[in-house]
């Protein structure tokens, strides 16, 4: 089937909202090459699962190619209309399965030598996109906040030295009540611009009391759902003819009911079962779940505000091991843990500067517990240090 003979019927396996949307663009969706529609879908079939900035940036696509004139839009995607498909792709059930179409997609690609055409058809529309529907800014800037070294009695080595030449290092921090400041801190905020998703606090362990408007997200409370994840992930790997491949395809199907979620905000049940069944080692590692869960929540949520604690994980052992999920205590990692924090807040500092309104973003990272911090800002002297006495409040005075 090609696109020009979809029906609005055909979409009828699609989510309420997701349906919606497709069937209002189906006219401009029927004149786009069967090489690139797909893609399209992919997105749309989880519109309704998606946090409010996805849906505005897939409403705006659509709404930018609905716009285009007929020799527009086929100057636009010439290069995907160049694509030569062969015809088990043709008849792919890309309506209702466009994930696994993508996939079939990109080994067609590699084996007909096209990948390049392909890549440069993509680059060359994306950069016309972005020019004709330009990123949102956010409402407030935006702060994001590093929380590392939970459990770490002493440490002598440098800390956060990716990030010292971009702001101001603070040796001199007084601890006390340290994470309920930074807590209160964003629950501040999250009254002062209230909106969906916007505002985050995520936790490498156990969460600790905080204002009910955050979108929270912890590995300690997901741990009924990991013990499910990883048992079916036993069950599946022991299974003759499971390779990896496979393994992935049904970890993609799993939905929250399938380990344990019960019904309540679906959109945020299906972003943690995606930052357990898409992350590596987000099921057994502490510090790779809050840094994956951090990435995601930037990439897809874009939030103004951004609180993430790292936690000491499990130190290394065969995979075997971990995946068996022993009800024993696993033998903890604290310093090897605020070392993988501390790139963590670096990679958390960098995927903030990716979304819009970066010029103005704020950030703060800070050893739990400790007296040591580095604040970056549009107003903060980079590459400085101070041995002066301040508290976390003050400094994030500093940045507002």
């Amino acid at each position: 089937m090609l696109p020009r003979d979809l029906k609005p019927e055909q979409f009828n396996g699609y989510p309420p909202e997701a349906r919606k949307l497709v069937v209002r663009y189906i006219a401009v969706l029927q004149r786009l090459p069967l090489s690139f529609l797909p893609s399209l879908l992919r997105e749309a079939v989880e519109y309704d699962y998606k946090f409010p900035p996805e849906r505005r940036a897939l409403e705006r696509e659509l709404a930018n190619l609905n716009s285009l004139p007929a020799e527009q839009l086929k100057d636009w995607l010439q290069g995907f209309a160049q694509i030569h498909l062969s015809a088990a792709l043709e008849k792919f059930d890309w309506i209702n399965a466009p994930a696994q179409f993508v996939e079939q997609l990109s080994s067609h690609l590699w084996t007909t030598h096209q990948l390049d055409a392909f890549r440069t058809a993509a680059i060359a529309y994306a950069e016309r996109l972005r020019a004709a529907v330009p990123p949102e800014l956010p409402s407030a800037p935006r702060l994001g906040i590093t929380v590392v070294g939970q459990g770490v009695a002493s440490y002598d080595g440098l800390l956060f030295r990716k990030l010292r030449a971009h702001g101001a290092y603070y040796s001199r921090v007084n601890p006390e009540n340290g994470l309920r400041v930074l807590l209160d801190a964003v629950a501040a905020r999250a009254k002062a611009h209230p909106a969906p998703y916007a505002h985050w606090y995520i936790d490498g362990g156990q969460q600790t009391e905080h204002e009910v408007a955050l979108t929270t997200v912890s590995y300690g409370a997901l741990e009924p759902a990991r013990a499910a994840l990883l048992g079916k992930m036993r069950a599946d790997i022991e299974r003759p003819g499971m390779g990896p491949e496979a393994l992935r395809t049904r970890l993609a199907q799993l939905r929250p009911s399938d380990l344990g979620f019960a019904q309540g905000d679906e959109v945020l049940d299906r972003f943690r079962i995606k930052m357990l069944t898409e992350g590596s080692g987000t099921q057994v590692f502490s510090t790779t779940f809050a840094q994956w869960t951090a990435r995601e929540a930037l990439r897809r949520a874009q939030p103004l505000t951004l609180l993430v604690r790292f936690a000491p994980r499990q130190r290394q052992r065969p995979m075997n091991e971990l995946l068996a999920a022993s009800t024993e205590s696993a033998e903890l990692d604290p310093v090897g843990s605020l070392l993988d924090a501390d790139m963590g807040a670096y990679y958390n500092w960098l995927n903030q500067q990716r979304l819009p309104g970066a010029n103005q973003s704020s950030f703060l990272v800070w050893f739990e517990g400790h007296n040591q911090a580095l604040t970056i800002g549009p107003t903060t002297p980079r590459g400085t240090s101070s041995t002066s006495p301040t508290d976390l409040g003050q400094l994030l005075t500093s940045l507002a």
